[in-house]
């Protein structure tokens, strides 16, 4: 399989989706804000909530591909392929992770199934699970109240983060969120090593890289055009390295960015929190945004640098004119109703996952945003997402795109 990703809403053929599993039952409110959740979700309910979103893709004739599968079926190809990842899974756990880096790599290298080993990382590391020939240790003593020496991953059902596929390549997302920081690792290693990917991908940045960017603020909206947000989690030194690499291949076919500037709180965390293309000329939009909404364009220049400029028109405007159409229409969040737009913007009505040209997955909770979608002539298939919104994530968080339709 080649990555072919050139528009948001040409048919989707392949997508990688995470089932929320027992890295959920770690949450605890003490540690909610830290893991980036505003409440605990009941597991169960939301792996029923993801499996019908996943019949739902299905029933499209989309192949779903879920992480773990792919992670383990990497890993298992080459012993030396698993030992790298443990080495650097546990590099960027942290200091505890570090510290206890003897007893970790012997604790996942026991495993005897590579697909629990995997499970393991994801779930977290508890430090009485760990045996030490030390067991005394200051370290061990000081943070008996902090049970992991490797946190959870909660948020790896948002598939959408890690990762963004541009083209036939892809962004490896440095994580602005320290809980968050060795999700791109997965694919990381999924790109570089598994057997049914065409290789080698083309990377057009990379987690190491110090300047935070996420999949969730870029939208390659076609005609050679891509959305970034810049945004409570990308940073614009990133839109710019991301800019300049995506420039200077020949292969990537897009030629100009728009980065948008949108306010930096956690219900505006990315982009596609507050916009989402749901047809070829047709967003949702949440109106907060457009309010002093500072729009900057970016194109290559001689030399391999970029040009920027400020773009002084209304947003309207300015993809009426990048994308080449007579005319976009946005679509408000909520309609002209305040406290509607406010509730459902925070529940995702802005993240929309389009399927084919018309053709959108949406949360079934967002009544209002919902009916003016289908009074634009869009089709809407709707999935329940009341356990699974409580990570703040909607259709479009919860899937990354391998591969689209061209044309």
């Amino acid at each position: 399989m080649q990555i072919s990703v050139f528009s948001e809403v040409s048919r989707l053929e392949h997508v990688l989706i995470h089932r929320p599993g027992a890295e959920l039952e770690q949450l605890t409110p003490s540690r909610l804000e830290h893991m980036l959740f505003d409440d605990i979700p009941f597991v169960t309910g939301a792996q029923k909530e993801h499996d019908a979103f996943a019949q739902a893709l299905k029933k499209e004739g989309v192949t779903v591909h879920y992480l773990v599968d792919l992670i383990t079926e990497t890993l298992s190809q080459d012993e030396k392929i698993k030992i790298d990842f443990i080495e650097d899974f546990i590099s960027l756990s942290g200091q505890s992770a570090i510290y206890h880096s003897k007893e970790i790599r012997t604790l996942l290298l026991n495993f005897e199934n590579t697909r629990d080993m995997v499970i393991k990382t994801m779930t977290g590391i508890n430090l009485d699970k760990l045996k030490s020939d030390t067991p005394h240790q200051l370290a061990k003593l000081v943070r008996q109240e902090s049970p992991f020496v490797t946190l959870p991953m909660p948020n790896l059902y948002f598939t959408r983060d890690p990762m963004a596929s541009i083209g036939h390549g892809a962004s490896l997302s440095s994580m602005y969120a320290p809980t968050r920081k060795r999700e791109s690792l997965y694919s990381k290693y999924i790109l570089k090593y598994h057997s049914g990917f065409s290789s080698p991908v083309p990377l057009y940045y990379d987690l190491t890289l110090p300047y935070p960017i996420e999949g969730g603020d870029i939208l390659c909206v076609g005609n050679e055009l891509l959305l970034v947000g810049i945004s409570q989690r990308t940073s614009p030194e990133a839109i710019e390295l991301l800019a300049k690499n995506l420039f200077n291949d020949p292969d990537c076919h897009f030629m100009r960015i728009l980065a948008l500037d949108i306010p930096k709180i956690r219900a505006f965390m990315h982009l596609d929190t507050v916009m989402t293309q749901v047809d070829i000329d047709c967003f949702t939009i949440h109106p907060a945004i457009l309010h002093n909404l500072k729009i900057y364009s970016i194109a290559p220049k001689a030399g391999g640098d970029i040009a920027i400029t400020v773009e002084s028109g209304e947003l309207q405007t300015v993809l009426t004119k990048y994308m080449h159409k007579d005319k976009i229409k946005l679509i408000p969040c909520g309609g002209s109703d305040i406290i509607a737009a406010q509730r459902e913007q925070w529940n995702d009505a802005s993240n929309t996952l389009c399927i084919s040209p018309g053709t959108v997955i949406v949360y079934d909770r967002n009544a209002v945003t919902n009916a003016m979608i289908q009074d634009e002539g869009i089709n809407i298939i709707e999935i329940p997402g009341s356990e699974l919104g409580r990570g703040r994530g909607g259709p479009r968080c919860m899937t990354m795109p391998l591969v689209r339709a061209l044309g």
